[in-house]
């Protein structure tokens, strides 16, 4: 194993994740106030899996999203 190649294709993977992540969120917010279903002040439960196939590998995060 390139433990070189190996640590930068799990950053590359991250970054994907994150930025990609951000957008949609944004984007969900964005159309929930707008549709009047929020006003922007509350707060979200948020759930984010990670699946490795190959790996057997099912991992869940948790966390919360605030809009204030």
């Amino acid at each position: 194993m390139n433990e070189e190649t190996f640590n930068l294709s799990i950053r590359k993977f991250l970054k994907q994740v994150g930025v990609s992540s951000q957008r949609e969120i944004e984007q969900a917010v964005d159309r929930a106030i707008e549709e009047g279903a929020i006003d922007g002040t509350e707060s979200f439960p948020a759930t984010m899996t990670l699946t490795i196939g190959g790996l057997d590998l099912t991992v869940e995060f948790e966390g919360e999203i605030r809009l204030e």
